[in-house]
């Protein structure tokens, strides 16, 4: 269910929201095969009328299960925004819908999450990627191969 506040409720006082939303919900749409969305949004939030707008503040919360770009090492990504704010008019050119005396909050709260992604998700950002396998010569093999460098230390310059 979309997380929505009836404007009813606000007439009197603030509301306070708290909870978990899916990210089915929140339809991310998101195509990066270095970040997949299976946690829900925690959020923690209060809702007031001011005279023409709606202010939103609080807290939101998602845990990403990623990949890091450099490693290929699974690890979660954690956003936070903390003393996230949203400024909603109910009135004039700009006027947030409202729908049966409800304001949807869903397309501001995935707006503002997907501005937070990773757009090249690192596990650590001193990560130094696959470690490549060292050749290990064999010293028989040194002996039997000649060095490029041999017929040039012929030459009599």
């Amino acid at each position: 269910m979309p997380l929505k506040i009836n404007l009813r409720h606000l007439e009197e006082d603030e509301v306070h929201l708290q909870g978990e939303l899916p990210v089915a919900e929140l339809e991310f749409g998101v195509q990066d095969e270095m970040i997949r969305l299976e946690k829900p949004l925690r959020y923690d939030l209060t809702v007031e009328q001011l005279h023409d707008a709606l202010l939103v503040q609080g807290s939101l919360k998602l845990v990403l299960d990623c990949e890091c770009v450099r490693c290929l090492k699974p690890f979660a990504y954690k956003l936070v925004l903390d003393g996230w704010a949203l400024h909603l008019p109910l009135e004039g050119e700009d006027k947030v819908s409202i729908v049966n005396d409800s304001v949807d909050l869903t397309p501001f709260v995935r707006e503002d999450m997907l501005l937070e992604f990773p757009q090249h998700p690192l596990c650590k950002p001193e990560c130094a990627g696959l470690m490549k396998k060292a050749k290990v010569h064999k010293a028989d093999d040194e002996e039997k191969a000649p060095s490029p460098w041999t017929e040039l230390d012929k030459l009599k310059l």
